[in-house]
């Protein structure tokens, strides 16, 4: 049986924007979505039971009834896995706030996973590596993401910088940019105005976007080929970066194991310099 939700992803970017809304409600929240009435759908998204009856007519069903069976069906077939998490979570205190940020945070990774099919990764990869120039761009909390991931694509590829959107004349680098080149953009709410005219600009000079966001919904996807959304919530005040985190040492890991011819030689000399500039402390 096809995945409802892959076919939702595979769709958004066709959809309107009340449409995009259940889309991302669907897709964050699949579990309770297949068990709420259309009623109770439309009600909490804030939309008519017609918008979401279209919306399922748009991804190939006959109607909600048949889209929400097909969700029960591949929430069924997964399930054994997540009854372990739920049963070894269990055994955590209410007042254990270390258990219940672990808990949080592993559900925010499944809630990422959900909402993110293999196959956009799988295009997503494809980009970065046929990419001529790489850049990374962030701002606030999203920082340390880019950062981390401009690490590891440059270590990997040599063609990645950072930019900081907020402090750096970007233009100066974006004018001299083509459909070669490839942007990753990271924000979430409330999202940076300067990552929004980044992408806008970008993709108005022809470059590849990808951003890595909160959903579907964010100022970002207009400008966007691609969206990796992540969900940023915590169990305090912040965006938490442990999803966003998660899916870019997934892009640095894929890529060292899919593409070793490319990657290793580069490794190798890497490697080699800071051993002989006695870079690393070793103990002995």
């Amino acid at each position: 049986m096809e995945n409802p939700i892959i076919k939702l992803q595979n769709k958004i970017s066709e959809l309107t924007d009340t449409q995009r809304r259940v889309a991302d409600y669907i897709i964050k929240h699949p579990l309770d979505v297949a068990f709420l009435t259309v009623d109770q759908l439309a009600g909490i998204v804030g939309t008519s039971t017609t918008t979401i009856m279209r919306l399922t007519f748009s991804v190939g069903y006959s109607g909600y009834t048949e889209f929400q069976k097909g969700l029960q069906e591949i929430l069924r077939n997964r399930a054994a896995p997540q009854t372990r998490l739920e049963a070894n979570i269990k055994g955590m205190g209410e007042n254990n706030l270390w258990g219940r940020y672990a808990e949080s945070q592993i559900s925010s990774i499944q809630d990422t996973m959900n909402m993110i099919s293999p196959e956009v990764l799988e295009e997503t990869i494809e980009k970065i590596v046929s990419a001529e120039r790489i850049i990374c761009t962030s701002v606030r909390s999203g920082l340390p993401v880019a950062q981390y991931l401009t690490h590891g694509l440059n270590r990997l590829l040599g063609n990645t910088q950072m930019i900081v959107s907020d402090v750096s004349d970007w233009v100066d680098t974006i004018v001299n940019m083509s459909s070669n080149d490839l942007v990753i953009a990271i924000s979430f709410p409330r999202y940076a105005r300067r990552i929004i005219d980044f992408t806008e600009t970008a993709k108005g000079n022809g470059v590849q976007v990808i951003s890595i966001t909160d959903s579907y919904s964010s100022p970002l996807m207009k400008h966007s080929d691609l969206i990796l959304p992540c969900n940023s919530s915590s169990i305090a005040f912040h965006n938490s970066a442990v999803s966003s985190m998660f899916v870019a040492d997934y892009l640095i890991s894929a890529i060292a194991i899919n593409y070793p011819e490319r990657t290793k030689e580069r490794l190798d000399k890497v490697n080699k310099i800071l051993t002989n500039m006695n870079y690393h402390s070793l103990h002995e």
